[in-house]
């Protein structure tokens, strides 16, 4: 499986830096749920040997983005409908906060960024390129609750998305964000450009139900069989979706 765009620096504490790029790409939606990592593959890509890629590897265990098992074999976390929900219901009360706070401290140019990773997003999804899509979408949520300023909060949320972010990868085109109304980014921007904390609130939480609900019957269906992530001879991951036969 061939692995790009990661850049490593001589410079810098490279196990330090590993395990950054390789946890933001966890968050982000760059691994599928149950995905196999190869130290050798990912220090290739990365361009560093293999023991700052194994020393991240091992931290990101430790945190719950990555499964180890029999001592060898490296996944990335597996989440279940029922752990989903648990982390959504987290998710809704800490990415309110998280937004709420961050509402008077959002400058202008944050708001303009914001713009922009909105209709680069638009643009990622009417184009059918999910991985765009998905890390523009991390970018967007992350400047927000980075703006906080409230490290501790915005580290609890890192990692639950180093948790929940591989399931972005079932996001298109099986389970694509929907909005009944008008997308709830349009409905937040605005909020945050009035400086209406509690309606900056409610629709960061709005957006997480709402855009997660296709994602929700998805996740019903690889439990009762009807989806299925399969890995080809290359490593290479798909979502099926079966057709069950009656009775």
């Amino acid at each position: 499986m061939a692995l790009t765009g990661f850049v490593s620096s001589s410079r810098e504490n490279l196990a330090s830096r590993t395990y950054g790029q390789l946890r933001e790409a966890l968050m982000a939606g760059r691994f599928w749920p149950g995905q196999r990592l190869r130290i050798r593959e990912l220090s290739a890509a990365m361009g560093v040997s293999d023991t700052p890629v194994r020393e991240a590897i091992m931290q990101l265990v430790r945190e719950g983005g990555l499964e180890m098992r029999s001592g060898q074999s490296i996944t990335v976390t597996r989440l279940s409908l029922t752990r989903y929900r648990e982390l959504r219901e987290i998710r809704l009360l800490l990415e309110g906060l998280a937004t709420e706070k961050a509402v008077p401290l959002l400058t202008v140019a944050d708001l303009k960024k914001l713009k922009k990773l909105h209709d680069a997003l638009v643009r990622a999804e009417k184009d059918g390129d999910s991985e765009a899509a998905t890390l523009t979408n991390f970018n967007f949520h992350f400047l927000i609750y980075r703006a906080s300023q409230a490290e501790d909060l915005v580290s609890i949320l890192e990692t639950i998305w180093l948790r929940n972010g591989p399931l972005l990868k079932f996001l298109y085109p099986h389970a694509p964000p929907t909005y009944p109304g008008r997308h709830q980014h349009v409905v937040l921007m605005q909020a945050l450009q009035e400086r209406d904390a509690v309606a900056a609130r409610q629709a960061i939480q709005d957006d997480i139900i709402e855009g997660g609900s296709q994602l929700v019957q998805l996740l019903s269906k690889i439990e009762t069989g009807e989806a299925v992530v399969k890995e080809d001879a290359d490593g290479h991951m798909r979502l099926e979706l079966l057709t069950l036969a009656p009775g």
